[in-house]
């Protein structure tokens, strides 16, 4: 391998070429390495088809960037693979690279083309042999598997397109049966938010005004749906007042004090004690059990079954012309290449 470097300040331009040797048609790679400053911006050459007259350039790598020093050096490295169709001794000249407008340049190099020696023996003329006759090629099944593919394919792709045809003539509205759950009574709605808040233990990640927040909306929930007035737009003393004109006064007294103490929480930074925590969560459990509606305590609402009825939309019977379109060009094209395919075989 032969290697040129030329060196100015921070900036190192390397050429290398994998083969000095080669014989016509065979290839050779050209790497050429520049090694800079990060900040810096390298150009480099760019060659039409030809590195010199009698090189020519077939292919040319994307640069590859690689980062060293803690990423304050690049190395990007550019390579170009050549070949030549005539034998001779090569110069190749210096690649010229810019860095920050300025020119830094490799060594040359050399690369040696050498003809392919064809020995002729006037005396042996057997060793060269005349055009053969033209032969059958034997049966390999690799050539078979794209026809058995496609009449695999065949079968589903004609079934659905039956099936698009029928629907598409077939205009009946669509009855559709839909069960729709029944919506739970308030006081299991309330319950099952409270178990997860009591899972979670939002408490107990220091979170008190998120834990307070969770219990007085799911509160505040239950009452609208249980009572019948918007306790969700009022304070905390309205929602206690309305309650007290409809409810018993004992029902309500520990839920004032969970209210307060989560209004205390919520604007006066107060942080409650991990005991009154747990007291408050029992408070809005009991206040629940108390005010719920004795006669669906026990009732398991059961899902109720409706008929839809919906006529075809214009959108559907288009997606049905687009799919009776698809499935008929991927039909005609699979029996156009099966065809195809075996006259080229048997001809």
């Amino acid at each position: 391998m032969l290697t040129g470097k030329a060196v100015a300040q921070s900036v190192t331009v390397d050429a290398t070429i994998d083969s000095l040797q080669i014989y016509i048609g065979d290839q050779a790679k050209i790497k050429l390495q520049v090694a800079l400053d990060a900040d810096k911006r390298a150009i480099f050459p760019v060659y039409t088809d030809t590195l010199v007259s009698g090189v020519e350039i077939i292919d040319v790598a994307k640069p590859d960037t690689q980062y060293i020093n803690d990423d304050k050096r690049m190395l990007i490295t550019q390579e170009y693979t050549v070949t030549s169709f005539d034998s001779a001794l090569y110069y190749l000249p210096p690649m010229e690279v810019l860095v920050d407008n300025k020119a830094y340049r490799s060594k040359a190099l050399a690369l040696k083309v050498y003809s392919m020696n064809v020995p002729l023996d006037p005396e042996n003329p057997e060793q060269f042999f005349g055009p053969k006759t033209v032969m059958q090629p034997p049966f390999v099944w690799e050539d078979w598997y794209g026809i058995i593919t496609c009449g695999i394919l065949l079968i589903p792709i004609a079934l659905l397109l039956i099936y698009l045809i029928m629907r598409i003539c077939d205009n009946k509205p669509i009855i559709r049966k839909v069960k729709v759950e029944p919506k739970l009574p308030p006081h299991q709605m309330a319950m099952k938010e409270i178990e997860r808040i009591k899972g979670e233990k939002v408490w107990q990640k220091g979170q008190p005004k998120e834990y307070y927040t969770e219990l007085t909306d799911t509160l505040r929930t239950y009452i609208k749906e249980r009572f019948g007035f918007n306790a969700l737009e009022m304070t905390s003393s309205e929602i206690i007042e309305k309650l007290l004109e409809m409810q018993d006064k004992e029902a309500i007294t520990d839920l004032r004090s969970l209210f307060e103490t989560a209004d205390l929480v919520k604007f006066a930074k107060h942080n409650p004690l991990m005991n009154e925590n747990d007291a408050n969560l029992i408070n809005a459990i009991e206040f629940i059990n108390e005010t719920k509606e004795k006669e669906v305590e026990n009732a398991k609402p059961q899902p109720t079954e409706i008929t839809i009825i919906e006529k075809r939309s214009l959108r559907t019977k288009i997606l049905l012309g687009i799919g009776i379109v698809v499935l008929s060009v991927a039909l005609i094209g699979s029996f156009v290449y099966i065809g195809m395919q075996l006259y080229n075989y048997f001809a």
